[in-house]
């Protein structure tokens, strides 16, 4: 690997988060207005709709799989994720919600040990359990309620760790192409319903920034898949925690929102073991796949 491939693979990587944040902004401006249920279900029509020039070029014979229940079963799974991502978006501090989506490395190892027989090293075993810590110390048990936009964060990273396992049982049969293709397709039937049932309407406005959503999550996908393409994934992982200071200077700009000295102290000890979890795990090549879960 040459040196420059890893500088512009990290400049990607901390790009491909600035459009991951900015999703979750437009994600916060659309929640006062439109239901969750409604979000998730124009994410995913509108990213099925980039799919149609690949699918006009490529014929319909490119969609022939023999792993058709994985590929229902990721797609369940993804966008109850999403569904728990977005409301995290909406309801919780930028920054927090930014943070909380990354630890997911932290289930991910558990999630591969139970289904797949992987095993995890002891760095792995300690970082997962300093990142816990500091999970510990944004819910804050000294206050009587516990924060419920962070427990359904929590759960949303937890099967997204779940969705990206059942990518691993995949990819050795299927390309990138086709299991985002049919995670954009399961996911956008599976959302309509409970987008049909909230029974919401949709202004041109609103649609605009539902279109606006696609693109800069599409754009972090590209640009993720990209960077991920010219450096071992190890070496990226403490870029991806940009997005935690891209959100936490974002949300104080636009919504004045301060940190607490308990979140603090979780986003430090999240993220050093987040850096350290990833880090930890060996470098094999595999297909480079986006996750539409973004």
């Amino acid at each position: 690997m040459k040196s420059n491939d890893f500088l512009i693979g990290a400049v990607l990587i901390l790009v491909s988060e600035m459009f991951l944040v900015l999703s979750g902004m437009v994600i916060k401006q659309l929640s006062g207005e439109l239901p969750t249920e409604m979000i998730v279900f124009f994410r995913n029509l509108l990213g099925l709709a980039l799919f149609l020039p690949w699918l006009l070029r490529k014929g319909t014979g490119v969609l022939r799989t023999t792993k058709l229940r994985f590929h229902m079963m990721r797609a369940a799974v993804g966008v109850t994720a999403m569904t728990c991502l977005f409301y995290t978006w909406g309801q919780l501090p930028l920054a927090q919600a930014a943070l909380l989506k990354q630890t997911a490395p932290f289930f991910t190892p558990l999630v591969a040990f139970w289904w797949l027989k992987e095993r995890i090293s002891l760095q792995v075993k300690v970082a997962i359990l300093v990142g816990f810590m500091g999970v510990a110390f944004i819910l804050n048990p000294q206050e009587t309620t516990v924060n419920m936009g962070i427990l359904i964060a929590l759960t949303g990273a937890c099967l997204g760790a779940l969705a990206k396992v059942t990518v691993r049982r995949m990819r050795e049969t299927e390309s990138p192409q086709l299991i985002v293709f049919y995670f954009a397709f399961f996911a956008a039937i599976l959302s309509a319903i409970p987008a049909w049932l909230s029974g919401a309407g949709l202004t041109l406005i609103q649609f605009a920034w539902l279109v606006l959503l696609a693109a800069t999550s599409t754009i972090a996908q590209l640009l993720l898949s990209k960077a991920y393409g010219m450096a071992p994934a190890g070496q990226l992982a403490p870029y991806t925690y940009g997005s935690v200071a891209m959100a936490a200077l974002l949300g104080w700009l636009v919504w004045g929102e301060v940190l607490g000295l308990n979140t603090l102290l979780g986003i430090l000890l999240i993220s050093c073991a987040g850096i350290v979890a990833m880090m930890g795990k060996r470098d094999t090549p595999t297909k480079v796949i986006a996750d539409p879960s973004l």
